[in-house]
């Protein structure tokens, strides 16, 4: 009586063997370690980009604030190492120039920035840096944050004749958003972006390539007790600290180990069958030829 022919094992038939099960479960368990390692190094990679931050501001603030003549000159390209370093210069304000740069939002209320023109009279370099420009320079100034477009008078009032400003320096924005605004009667004009390129169409004299967030002035401006505008938090460089690059390749180094844990699972269930596949060609070739085949046809 001859021999049942063999039944050809699918996938899943090997993979459900308890061989297979067990060690699935194992090599499950290691992905789910690699895994877990993985997102432990996401949190480091956050956790050490946080504390960098901190420590870059508490650099920067125990540095003090230096002139602004010897960080930028007028109508120079920005370094981007100079975002949140700390400046000073002194000039007058334009108050009939300001502007409210409209969808800003302070701890998670949209506002405005109330945004003003300095024309500068000393950067550190007794006007040296703009010898050669058409006249004395123009500074954007963010004084702070309110949360109307036609805020109350202190808001937009401003110290009268010369004033020296500190603050954070910031690089000045693209012009990427669309959407023209609504006019503002009774209150500044509403422009989108704190944008050198459209400034110089709004002020007259040349203007820098960035901006100066406002952290302290002499004379004074009205505080937020008597109606004035907010102050805002030091900008940081986006993307630049967001997370810690070593961590995060880490992390994704963990992951690859964890999906190499289950490739390696299907890898051996495949060559469980190709070696079911194999004992059944031989079994195949005995039946048909039963003398076997040697060299030229001659038995083996």
């Amino acid at each position: 009586m001859p021999d049942a022919p063999p039944v050809r094992r699918t996938f899943w038939s090997v993979a459900r063997q308890p061989r297979m099960l067990a060690i699935l479960l194992l090599l499950l368990l290691a992905a789910l370690v690699c895994g877990r390692l993985g997102v432990w190094q996401i949190d480091r990679a956050y956790e050490r980009a946080t504390l960098a931050a901190q420590q870059e501001a508490a650099e920067a603030a125990a540095a003090g604030p230096a002139a602004l003549g010897d960080l930028l000159v007028p109508q120079t390209s920005f370094p981007g190492e100079l975002v949140g370093r700390q400046t000073w210069v002194e000039g007058t304000y334009e108050p009939d120039d300001q502007v409210l740069v409209a969808g800003r939002s302070l701890d998670g209320v949209e506002g405005y920035l109330v945004l003003t023109p300095l024309r500068v009279s000393e950067d550190g370099t007794g006007g040296e840096s703009w010898a050669t420009l058409s006249g004395a320079p123009v500074l954007p100034v963010v004084r702070g944050w309110v949360d109307s477009p036609k805020p109350d008078a202190a808001a937009l009032d401003v110290p009268d004749g010369e004033v020296r400003v500190s603050g954070w320096l910031q690089a000045s924005e693209s012009t990427l958003r669309t959407g023209d605004l609504p006019a503002n009667p009774g209150g500044p004009p509403l422009v989108q972006d704190i944008a050198s390129s459209q400034l110089a169409n709004l002020w007259d004299g040349p203007v820098y390539t960035g901006y100066v967030v406002l952290t302290d002035s002499d004379p004074a401006q009205p505080g937020v007790a008597d109606g004035g505008p907010a102050p805002l938090p030091r900008p940081v460089l986006e993307g630049g600290t967001d997370v810690n690059l070593q961590n995060f390749f880490y992390a994704l180094q963990w992951w690859v180990f964890g999906l190499f844990a289950f490739s390696l699972w299907v890898r051996l269930v495949r060559d469980e069958m190709a070696g079911g596949r194999r004992e059944t060609r031989r079994r195949d070739d005995r039946t048909d030829d039963p003398v076997g085949r040697g060299i030229a046809g001659l038995p083996s």
